[in-house]
């Protein structure tokens, strides 16, 4: 007894000790500014760009409430949810070992024993009982680290699912927000066919009208009918690309289908300024990069559980309660018995199973380290990429700009030429069609600077941040 208690106290006394390598964040080269940050403008870092709620740049009502239908009911978001509740137990369930388990133990038999046993006396009952009651616990000492290092890497887990939601939730956000803009550009493509339908259509009963009266040949009459026809395929076809847009907008926000629609409006989005900081915030901004730092720091902490395993498992446990032969009343001083002690468990030859499990767990971590750093390059690529964008889809606007003036201008001018006879019907053909290519192209260019500002808002990270992971846990 007086050895059991020593020992205990001995090993109360000594340190703990971690074989987990000391921690460091992966390296990664970051550049003072960005280099797309041409004639576009972006906002500073003081500006105001809602935190969380990040798609109120736009100043959309519609956009604003399927958002929030989103957040709602998204099954992909519901997934991502119940992942991190499952992290988190798996982090429960790591932490119950740095603390004693506690249990009840009892039974209360009959037996029989072989008159045969081997070494059985003479004065041994055959028929006896045996009642038991106690209270039982265990404790594993945890010398090397081995707990502290699961409950190390089942909080940067935890960690790191939190930041995987995070990355689900804005992707998703992202993904609605730029299938809307792309809907609401094809309106303003549905608005400007349908009116140019009509100009067509005019077009085409004044050639009927000028070929009845003999003024106007049979091909030109030919040539608006054409011109006509083919607005209207066109505009069929916008029609059906709108629709697939916004059965996908459904489906995002968890509705059905078919019992789901948007009414068609033009609406006038401005194209905001968006905050980018300086790069080296990247790094805590986005939510992916968090993800990855954080398996990093997991993986680093599995590191130390495998080496653990090289060493002996030393645990504590006892026994304290009532135990008799099922005679008498069992809760008597003299049926009190406890039991108090160390065990140990040691693996002496395993063929190497304990240095592959180490081998394992350092190139999952030299994995995770990798992982890392593609992360950082990936989220700087994509925040040059749509600086690029908008940076050259802006003065690619104002180019464009000119042309439709320019286009319309010539459109208006040969069809006034044509109803005097001056021009024929090929002009007017040749200048409409222009005209409505430089429209389209306008309306794409725009809609296209809005999905790359959409873009640009995930690439820096949303309205998330690194301090939105969980407190230390």
């Amino acid at each position: 007894m007086r050895t059991s208690i020593l020992f205990v106290a001995a090993c109360c006394l000594l340190p703990a000790c971690s074989l987990a390598p000391a921690y460091k964040v992966p390296a990664t080269a970051a550049t003072p500014v960005y280099k797309e940050g041409g004639a576009w403008t972006v906002g500073t870092p003081q500006d105001a760009l809602p935190r969380g709620a990040w798609w109120r740049v736009y100043g959309d009502a519609t956009l604003d409430s399927l958002e929030e239908r989103l957040r709602n009911a998204s099954p992909d978001l519901a997934q991502a949810v119940a992942r991190y509740d499952a992290a988190r137990g798996y982090l429960q369930e790591a932490r119950s070992q740095l603390l004693p388990t506690v249990g009840l133990q009892g039974h209360a038999t009959t037996n029989r024993q072989s008159a045969n046993r081997p070494l059985r006396s003479a004065n041994q009952p055959t028929y006896y009982g045996d009642d038991l009651a106690g209270v039982a616990a265990s404790w594993d000492l945890d010398l090397w680290g081995r707990v502290r290092n699961e409950v190390a890497a089942g909080k940067a887990q935890v960690q790191g699912a939190s930041a995987d939601l995070a990355v689900v939730r804005l992707s998703l956000q992202a993904q609605l927000a730029d299938t809307y803009l792309q809907l609401r550009g094809l309106d303003a493509q549905i608005a400007l066919l349908r009116s140019t339908t009509g100009i067509y259509q005019k077009a085409f009963e004044l050639t009927r009208d000028r070929h009845d009266m003999g003024i106007a040949s049979g091909l030109d009459l030919e040539r608006a009918r054409t011109q006509l026809a083919e607005a209207q395929a066109q505009l069929s076809d916008v029609l059906g690309r709108r629709a697939l847009l916004e059965h996908a907008i459904a489906s995002l926000t968890g509705a059905v289908a078919s019992g789901f629609s948007l009414a068609s409006v033009v609406v006038d989005l401005k194209i905001p300024n968006i905050p980018t900081d300086v790069p080296s915030t990247l790094l805590q901004r986005r939510p992916d990069i968090a993800a990855a730092e954080r398996r990093v720091a997991a993986t680093n902490a599995l590191i130390g559980v495998a080496k653990a395993a090289f060493f002996p498992d030393i645990s504590l446990s006892g026994l304290l309660g009532y135990q008799n032969t099922g005679n008498d009343a069992l809760f008597r001083a003299p049926d009190a018995l406890w039991t108090l002690g160390p065990s140990m468990a040691f693996t002496v030859f395993d063929a190497g199973r304990h240095e592959g499990q180490l081998a394992v767990a350092r190139a999952q971590n030299a994995g995770a380290a990798a992982a890392y750093r593609g992360v950082v390059l990936k989220a700087f690529q994509e925040v040059e990429d749509n600086l690029a964008l908008l940076n050259h889809l802006s003065d690619e606007a104002r180019d464009q700009a000119a042309a439709v003036t320019s286009a319309t201008r010539t459109q208006d001018l040969a069809l006034a030429l044509y109803r005097n006879g001056a021009v024929s019907f090929l002009d007017v053909v040749v200048a409409q069609t222009t005209a409505l290519q430089a429209q389209q192209v306008a309306l794409s260019i725009q809609t296209r600077r809005l999905q790359a500002s959409v873009g640009l808002i995930k690439a820096i990270g949303g309205g998330w941040s690194v301090q939105d992971l969980d407190a230390p846990l």
